[in-house]
């Protein structure tokens, strides 16, 4: 039997935050990971020489440090970095045609400006204007100086001054974005691509993300000089990056170690049981990278409150995905093909509507070393949209399922030939992922994106549980969905644990 301070579940990017950093402060953390590869949602994995993303593609702030990005944050806590190739230029195939636009304000301006005119420029130079003090708002206080505990009195309290000149904003962020964008925007492209960027960044329209959420994107994409990044050697590579962290400060990872039961005595979580009956136990915490609902599952029904316990499992959530990985020849392809493309079919179904929305990645573009020379990797997904209950029950060996997976991944197909219109014929390697995919491959319930809690209906929960020990982060926490987010919330679970002199020390190295 193996013995830790703290054992946390799942090495996402939410749990490989936390153990990183608890193991900087000191704490002896072990890792379980029920896949055999680390990185939850964001890991990587390489087929016929193709080394995929299996997850997010998009990046921004990690690239620079100070940062807002609480990922960038901690890996600044935990002395680690990688390489970065900068960017500014994302295609977007929408149905008032095709363009490329980059980050920052002007360009989309110019957009805007062909597709709309003047009296569009203008209103979102206003929505920038109204953005521009509630974005400063949003990163007055910096997620590494964040615990749920009263030593947040001390770590959170130095930014007060700041916080205060801030004051008139704040309570404007709880509330949802389009309460802002409303009063603001009234042209129909504007709202509609304000409800994608919304539905990228929070699995929701405009209507159900919450204002900090875009009020963090607008300081980060529209600032003077804004880049956008691209780890060299992909997401795997960030992953790697938050394991050696954990590792070489004492921390241990462990994978093909299915986490089956969290143990309880005395009403306290005390360590886990595997699924090979190993038990490790806990002396400090036990800590649950795993979904609201997935967490639930490890706990005896008597471990937590009837309450709480019907509360959280009735958290709604969001959809699922579709996936195509392929690796294509790349041989005469055009030199100004964009790494990354959004694709909108219907803006009257609504960007939440399944298979209405389509992302493309292409990262070999920016980084060659992810496929053979000559060839491409591309990522296409459906971003949160795929209803699970379309492939719920399905025999994955059965003929239904593979004609279902031919049929539902055409409009991917149909979107990628947008890009590159004879993509079929230049695969050398074809994968297609459904919700049954990311179920059994991420361990998620129904392979969901994420609780879907509309900003002004709901909040994500802190991580603390009636079940003393036990702690939760990841995405099912606050801050919520998304990279940032998630690292953000393994960040604060870590810093409640930890001595607020250690946690001070921690913020006085990376300078905040």
């Amino acid at each position: 039997m193996n013995n830790a301070d703290v054992v946390v579940i799942g090495s996402g990017i939410g749990g490989l935050s936390c153990a990183a950093l608890l193991a900087r402060y000191g704490f002896d953390v072990i890792v379980c990971e029920s896949h055999a590869i680390a990185g939850g949602a964001a890991h990587a994995f390489e087929r016929d020489g193709f080394k995929f993303d299996s997850g997010p593609s998009l990046y921004s702030g990690l690239s620079y440090t100070p940062s807002a990005n609480p990922l960038r944050q901690v890996l600044d806590a935990i002395a680690e970095d990688l390489n970065w190739v900068t960017y500014d230029t994302w295609g977007c195939c929408l149905p008032e045609g095709d363009f490329d636009t980059t980050v920052g304000a002007d360009q989309f301006c110019e957009v805007l400006s062909r597709l709309r005119g003047q009296d569009a420029v203008a209103e979102w130079r206003q929505l920038q204007r109204v953005m521009t003090p509630l974005a400063q708002a949003a990163v007055a206080i910096p997620p590494a100086a964040v615990r749920y505990d009263l030593g947040a009195t001390i770590t959170a309290g130095q930014f007060a001054l700041s916080m205060a000149r801030h004051a008139p904003h704040i309570l404007k962020l709880t509330g949802a974005f389009s309460q802002i964008m409303n009063g603001v925007v009234r042209d129909p492209f504007i709202c509609n691509w304000l409800d994608l960027l919304c539905f990228l960044l929070s699995g929701l329209p405009a209507n159900g993300t919450s204002a900090a959420e875009m009020a963090f994107m607008f300081a980060d994409w529209y600032r003077p000089g804004v880049v956008l990044d691209y780890p060299v050697g992909g997401s795997g590579a960030i992953v790697d990056a938050l394991v050696r962290g954990l590792q070489k400060h004492g921390g241990q990872l462990m994978l093909n170690a299915h986490v089956e039961q969290v143990l309880v005595e005395n009403h306290q979580a005390t360590g886990v049981r595997l699924r090979n009956s190993k038990e490790i136990r806990a002396r400090r915490a036990v800590i649950s990278n795993a979904s609201v609902w997935d967490t639930l599952k490890l706990l005896k029904e008597t471990a937590l409150p009837k309450s709480f316990q019907q509360q959280r499992a009735e958290t709604p959530e969001c959809d699922s995905f579709m996936h195509l990985h392929l690796g294509i020849d790349a041989q005469g392809l055009r030199s100004d093909l964009a790494c990354h493309h959004i694709i909108v079919n219907d803006w009257e179904r609504g960007v939440t509507a399944d298979q209405n929305v389509v992302v493309v990645s292409i990262p070999s573009i920016l980084d060659p070393s992810l496929a053979p020379p000559g060839k491409h990797v591309i990522h296409v997904y459906t971003p949160g949209n795929e209803p699970y209950a379309l492939w719920q029950g399905m025999n994955r060996n059965s003929q239904e399922y593979q004609q279902q997976k031919q049929a539902r991944s055409e409009v991917m197909w149909q979107a990628l030939e947008r890009i590159i219109p004879d993509v079929r014929s230049r695969c050398d390697l074809t994968l297609v992922g459904t919700p049954l995919t990311h179920e059994r491959f991420l361990r998620r319930h129904r392979g969901s994106y994420g609780p879907a809690i509309p900003a002004g209906k709901g909040f994500f929960p802190g991580s603390t549980t009636p079940l003393k020990g036990l702690l939760c982060c990841g995405d099912s926490t606050f801050p919520g969905i998304g990279l940032p987010a998630v690292a953000a919330s393994g960040m604060i679970t870590a810093n409640t644990l930890a001595p607020v002199s250690k946690h001070l020390q921690m913020l006085r190295d990376i300078n905040w």
